[in-house]
């Protein structure tokens, strides 16, 4: 089997089991005790993500919490950032945003009495191009400027694999005084991000695709240091806590300082321990060489199916190394029924990508553990499959 499908999710790293079965045999040995005694105490267990979550997406340790997932996670961030008033009510997003994307945002709408239709600002790419411009988006920014209260965008988008240049992005919403939020689901372990310094208000992302840590796993949040001691509002929990007085189960809560204080719960350990196995990895395997690698093996796969499968085959993803990550969107040149049993035929070849209504096959060549023969191998079972 070829495995190009690390954007939808990712492999299990050799190590996952190891990791899962030792919580399990400390449940099995200690019980309630493996909160304090187990080999890696419970009730500190996410606090080991901190450190190698933030060298992952460019932060500093205090603003990166392992929580929850994307959306849960995105929906409390709009309870603290989107605070819409008598002029500040609209949100800007991109045109094909992921669905829960849009889901979460137009009910935090209606949640304020306010509607799609009004409210929400919704950026496409202009006619007969594929990609978001740059000059395009700080161009609506600047033009709703006070109207805008917040604008949440992609650090890659899902589905033509578009990398956006964040950093004039967030500091045009900036400029205007709108708040800026990060969906990095298909940027995080897969481009090089610098969060901190880019100064987004706050950012989510899942664990499942290109970090590795299983279906379902726990999902990330970072929110920037200046925002540490906030009074805006948030939804509390006792996790969020002060560790100090956590226990003490007293009426009043004092957030942590830092992303630690938006948590809800305590950690579901059996689903973070997978991300903690994955961590280890790129520790060691470092995301800068992860990402120079990444270069190397999409340009081979884009190389491949423009000069085999020309008129067969159109990449929608910008060709330009520093606007996309590893995945590749291919556009069928069939009709929708003949392209998706191209990808069917894709499939029961064994090579394993994913599909996107009506024409649309994603390839992602991961660093991590793809190959140029798996490339080379993929594109001539595609080659078999477009002509059978």
């Amino acid at each position: 089997m070829v495995y190009l499908a690390g954007h939808s999710l990712g492999l299990q790293p050799k190590s996952t089991a190891q990791y899962v079965e030792q919580e399990l045999a400390d449940w099995r040995r200690l019980g309630v005790l493996g909160h304090h005694d187990a080999r890696r105490p419970w009730i500190g267990y996410h606090e080991l993500l901190g450190a190698p979550l933030a060298e992952l997406v460019g932060a500093d340790e205090a603003e990166v919490v392992a929580m929850n997932s994307l959306t849960v996670n995105l929906h409390l961030m709009l309870v603290t950032f989107f605070r819409p008033d008598a002029e500040r009510q609209r949100i800007l997003i991109e045109k094909s945003a992921f669905p829960s994307d849009r889901y979460a945002i137009v009910s935090q709408l209606g949640l304020h009495g306010l509607h799609a239709a009004q409210h929400l600002i919704e950026v496409e790419p202009r006619p007969g191009e594929r990609y978001l411009r740059t000059e395009d988006l700080i161009a609506v920014i600047e033009r709703e400027g006070a109207r805008l209260a917040l604008v949440l965008l992609p650090g890659v988008q899902y589905l033509t694999g578009q990398c956006l240049d964040l950093g004039p992005l967030i500091a045009a919403a900036q400029r205007v005084g709108a708040s800026v939020g990060l969906d990095l689901a298909h940027a995080a372990g897969n481009t090089l991000l610098r969060l901190h310094d880019w100064s987004a208000d706050f950012a989510v992302w899942c664990s499942y695709k290109y970090l590795n840590a299983g279906p379902g796993a726990v999902g990330g949040c970072f929110v920037h240091n200046r925002h540490a001691h906030t009074e805006r509002p948030r939804f509390a929990g006792w996790w969020g806590q002060v560790k100090a007085s956590r226990f003490e189960m007293g009426p009043d809560f004092t957030p942590i300082a830092g992303a630690e204080g938006w948590q809800i719960s305590n950690p579901p350990i059996l689903s973070t321990a997978p991300l903690l196995a994955s961590l280890d990895i790129f520790e060691r395997a470092d995301i800068r060489r992860l990402r120079e690698k990444s270069i190397l093996l999409t340009g081979f796969l884009q190389r491949l199916v423009e000069g085999l499968l020309p008129g067969l085959v159109e990449v929608i993803t910008p060709g330009a190394a520093d606007a996309r990550g590893c995945q590749l969107s291919l556009r069928i040149a069939r009709p929708a029924h003949e392209a998706k049993r191209c990808h069917e035929r894709l499939t029961a070849a064994g090579v394993i990508g994913d599909w996107r209504e009506p024409d649309i096959l994603r390839l992602a060549p991961t660093p991590l553990y793809n190959s140029y023969s798996d490339v080379f191998a993929a594109v001539d079972a595609l080659t078999r499959a477009l002509v059978p």
